[in-house]
């Protein structure tokens, strides 16, 4: 398979690296964020033309990241930075404007922000988690017209890398979508640390036993031994309203695992080992260069790696029932295991 191409560039003239960048819910705006403190956001047309709308300055250290809110909470975009502080950005009639300030203090974060993810819009309200590495989770709640903070206290030793929500939604027999006033499913979000670990999160809303809790993924076997190492990124996929539930994770080692749990709760997540880049399909899966994010696209179908200096790959699911996909090795036994993932493009490298 040939490298691709890109269709077309930006130049952001961000003055440093380049960390993050994510287009808004309609495609139409493009914000970026970089070790030059700033934010920057801009038009994007179909054509390829782009236009910048506004710098964002706030932030004292390198921005790690940022996230649209759901456009039916209004133009939202959060940022987290190395200075300790997320940073909620609302677009007003004046142009863009600071709309809640977080981790100011000490005992709201002591460390680097290094991950922030809005909860489904579903929920009915903007719910905003924040990935520290003093090792803490903040969930932030817009309700009443005030925010209201909610921390998970050493989520994970090390510190926490990032956090994904799960699809806030009921499923209905045979994979259909639950009527709109069956009762919604309680938020989760995953989290990912630099204790070797992952962890879901579920939501307890009663006086007794409110709050958050934990429920730990098992250890994946890779190559013939239990992994250890950090993990770098998780991303929760979509819901198109399968009864099951699908997570992508990379680690620093540079392994990418997919984790299935089909029809409920209560059965065993599965894990598959895929192999980050079409070179390496004759070899073992994982490369040895670190892989650093994973992106699902808005159907679930769809998954960016990027990994090393500059390369990005992207699988699509096989749904057909040969499955003529990528070996993978099955992470939950010693047995070899096909994927249902095939590699469909790259980016980058060599």
């Amino acid at each position: 398979m040939a490298t691709e191409a890109p269709v077309g560039s930006i130049d952001t003239k961000h003055a440093d690296t380049i960390h993050d960048a994510q287009m808004d819910y309609f495609g139409k705006r493009l914000a970026t964020c970089s070790s030059d403190r700033t934010i920057r956001i801009f038009d994007v047309e179909d054509d390829g033309r782009h236009s910048l709308v506004q710098e964002l300055r706030g932030h004292e250290g390198p921005v790690w990241m940022v996230a649209w809110a759901h456009p039916s909470f209004g133009s939202m975009l959060a940022s987290c930075s190395h200075d300790h502080k997320v940073i909620i950005w609302k677009e007003t009639a004046a142009g863009w404007e600071k709309f809640k300030e977080y981790g100011m203090t000490s005992d709201e974060h002591a460390s680097s922000v290094n991950s922030v993810a809005w909860a489904p819009y579903s929920l009915g309200y903007p719910m905003l988690a924040c990935a520290s590495a003093d090792g803490d989770i903040s969930v932030l709640s817009y309700k009443d017209s005030k925010w209201s903070p909610d921390k998970i206290v050493s989520a994970h030793k090390g510190g926490v890398n990032a956090v994904s929500w799960a699809p806030l939604l009921s499923v209905g027999p045979l994979g259909q979508a639950a009527e709109d006033d069956a009762p919604r499913v309680a938020p989760r979000l995953i989290s990912c640390g630099c204790d070797d670990e992952l962890k879901i999160w579920n939501f307890r809303e009663d006086e007794v036993n409110g709050g958050w809790r934990a429920s730990q993924m098992p250890t994946p076997v890779l190559k013939d031994m239990r992994y250890s190492g950090w993990y770098r990124d998780v991303a929760w996929a979509p819901s198109i309203g399968l009864s099951s539930s699908t997570i992508a994770c990379c680690t620093q080692n540079g392994e990418v695992l997919i984790w299935t749990q089909h029809s409920s709760d209560s059965e065993a997540w599965s894990c598959v080992e895929l192999p980050t880049r079409q070179a390496d399909l004759s070899a073992e899966p994982g490369p040895a260069e670190p892989v650093w994010r994973v992106s699902w696209s808005l159907t679930g179908n769809l998954l960016a790696v990027s990994s090393g200096e500059s390369n990005v790959t992207l699988y699509k699911e096989q749904l057909d029932s040969q499955r003529s996909a990528v070996a993978g090795r099955d992470a939950t036994h010693d047995t070899p295991a096909i994927s249902s993932w095939k590699i469909v493009g790259e980016v980058g490298g060599p």
